[in-house]
């Protein structure tokens, strides 16, 4: 593990939020949850390149609405009514502003949760993908895809880009190999409680710091204010 006097400065930090900012797998597997539907062979064949994110968010949705045909905006809010913040979330947050840090999530999870998670927390930006929404606020057929869960390393570059930022002193931190991507050249990243097999391969493979802990705290030494 690399000490934190060995690396420069950090001024920015971005997230990943499921299953990093909050103790939840997936904010699409929550709502697999509430409607009582699986989406695993499908998330296996999108990890494996197969469906296309848009393809991927087409398909949770047909499946939702096979269990419930009209699903309003509301429906999906009570879902994740019982989601929690991961364990220190609140407290890295705090004290990373402190020291001045940006801090962003970029997130291939849902955006009418994550907008609620990166205001909870006051963040200083964020983006994520999500629905469609009708005129009478129900669910429509179709999501946004407005990054690729493979390719998040775009979005960091053009956010260090628009806030004058280093890509030295830039941190990503997620907890799946896709999340990988955010591993832009020159930067760190820092893997946090990986669950999945392939995300623990994909970890050990990498040189990368890995966090087993479900405290996010712990990431908190592997920085550098100073």
């Amino acid at each position: 593990m690399v000490e934190s006097s060995d690396v420069p400065k950090t001024t920015c930090v971005v997230f990943d939020c499921d299953g990093v900012l909050v103790d939840a797998v997936s904010s699409w597997r929550t709502l697999h949850d509430h409607f009582g539907t699986d989406n695993s062979v499908n998330l296996q064949r999108f990890i494996d390149g197969e469906f296309s994110d848009v393809e991927f968010m087409r398909s949770d949705i047909r499946m939702w609405k096979e269990i419930q045909d009209t699903i309003y905006r509301d429906d999906l809010f009570r879902a994740y009514s019982g989601v929690k913040l991961m364990q220190g979330a609140r407290q890295v947050v705090e004290e990373l502003q402190a020291n001045g840090v940006f801090v962003a999530i970029v997130s291939a999870g849902v955006d009418l949760f994550v907008a609620s998670i990166a205001s909870m927390l006051n963040v200083n930006d964020w983006i994520a993908n999500g629905f469609v929404f009708n005129d009478d606020d129900t669910l429509s057929d179709e999501g946004i895809c407005r990054l690729h869960a493979t390719a998040k390393g775009e979005i960091i570059h053009r956010l260090l880009k628009m806030n004058n930022l280093e890509v030295a002193n830039c941190v990503s931190v997620g907890d799946s190999e896709m999340d990988l991507s955010m591993h832009i050249d020159g930067s760190r990243f820092i893997g946090f409680n990986p669950t999945r097999e392939s995300s623990l391969a994909a970890f050990a493979n990498a040189d990368i710091d890995v966090i087993h802990e479900k405290d996010l705290r712990a990431i908190l030494p592997l920085l550098r204010f100073e």
